[in-house]
């Protein structure tokens, strides 16, 4: 007996012989028993190790920026945008699916008999999209690349997911076409919800100047966009919070066409929380994404509005709308326009009109007469051109 401890007594010694045999009884050694206690343990530190650390993910990529990227994993919606794609668009050319994910849509398009290249960023889902390629014998092309990261501003080689598009065209094997074709080329993506309005506008401009994707003919875009960023492309003069420079190029430029209205909800997202991130907005309806089609004009080109000079057009639009409630003859005065009477007389538009109520035809006309007149000059364009052109081209 160990001295200076008193020895136990009978409740005692049972529960310490009911302790010692427990294990035993069940065919298993104490050293088991302590063991299992201990894994217990080491297992619940792991599960809230790692509930620990998917907060901490969840944390960094909401500090970091990371664009929530949403994905079509319902069949029914697969096929609804399916159907949609197909609805009045001619004669099918190749259809380029970027950011296609977990691949169910670009399953269902293959199904329906449309050729697809998918282009995919994300390397978690490339072995999927690889071996769904491997087993069609040709019927679908997968590309690493990021179609958000199109003919980014930098020198030198290029480094992936970023894509050039003259290399990606040459390797999905579509050639320049002249403008006033048939569409070369379809395109359809969800648009991420990070600086969607800034894509949107790298596109208008790629449009206008007749770069980028555009180098190759009227290529159409089917995007899922914000309700929010539907609602600008489509306003008419005089709405408030929604009659844009984004609306009037928007128009000039493509035509639009909705195609389906789809719920937040219906599309799942990379967010480790799970959540949808739904933007807000305070002015105008943002319950859905709207799968719109952009189909650029064959008419763009004609008259006084050329690649070479749309730049200019863009930034006048810019300028015009930058106070939408002033009038157009005051910023004719601030142009140095002597004869801006005369000019808007021969517009037939009002001398007492103001920016938002113009149609998106009334600044091209505007624009074209300018072009035409002796008086007109560029160079107040200049410094605003080249501090939009670093906004724009992040």
């Amino acid at each position: 007996m160990l001295a200076g401890r008193a020895p136990p007594g009978a409740a005692g010694c049972g529960r310490l012989l009911a302790a010692a045999l427990r294990p035993l009884l069940c065919g298993l050694s104490p050293c088991w028993a302590a063991g299992r206690q201990c894994r217990g343990l080491r297992v619940a530190e792991a599960a809230a190790a790692a509930a620990e650390e998917k907060a901490q993910v969840v944390k960094r990529r909401k500090r970091s920026g990371v664009p929530v990227r949403r994905y079509i994993a319902c069949p029914r919606l697969a096929r609804t945008v399916q159907q949609c794609l197909q609805r009045g668009a001619g004669p099918q050319p190749l259809l380029l699916e970027f950011a296609p994910g977990p691949g169910i849509l670009t399953q269902t398009l293959l199904n329906a008999g449309i050729r697809v290249v998918a282009l995919e960023s994300d390397l978690a889902y490339l072995p999927n999209l690889q071996s769904l390629e491997n087993s069609l014998d040709g019927k679908l092309k997968v590309i690493y690349g990021d179609f958000c990261r199109l003919d980014p501003l930098v020198s030198g080689t290029l480094k992936p997911p970023a894509v050039c598009s003259d290399k990606l065209f040459e390797t999905i094997g579509v050639a320049a076409v002249p403008w006033r074709a048939d569409v070369p080329l379809r395109i359809f993506g969800i648009m991420p919800q990070t600086l969607e309005r800034n894509r949107l506008w790298r596109l208008l401009f790629g449009l206008y100047e007749c770069n980028s994707i555009y180098k190759y003919g009227r290529v159409e875009l089917n995007l899922f966009i914000s309700e929010r960023e539907y609602m600008v492309l489509k306003a008419k003069p005089g709405e408030m919070w929604a009659y844009q420079p984004l609306t009037v190029l928007a128009q000039i430029g493509c035509e639009i066409e909705l195609l389906h209205m789809e719920p937040w909800s219906s599309f799942t997202t990379n967010l480790l929380s799970g959540s949808l991130a739904v933007p807000k907005s305070k002015w105008l309806p943002n319950d859905h994404l709207c799968l719109v089609r952009l189909t650029p004009q064959k008419n763009l080109f004609t008259g006084g509005l050329q690649p070479t000079n749309a730049t200019t057009f863009i930034f006048m639009v810019k300028q015009c709308l930058a106070k939408p409630t002033s009038r157009l003859s005051d910023r004719l005065n601030s142009w140095s326009l002597d004869n801006g009477g005369e000019l808007l007389k021969a517009l037939e538009i009002p001398e007492n009109a103001v920016m938002r109520d113009l149609y998106p035809e009334d600044y091209r006309r505007l624009f074209e007469t300018l072009q035409n007149s002796s008086m007109f000059t560029e160079t107040w364009f200049y410094d605003e051109v080249s501090e939009s052109v670093r906004t724009i081209n992040f």
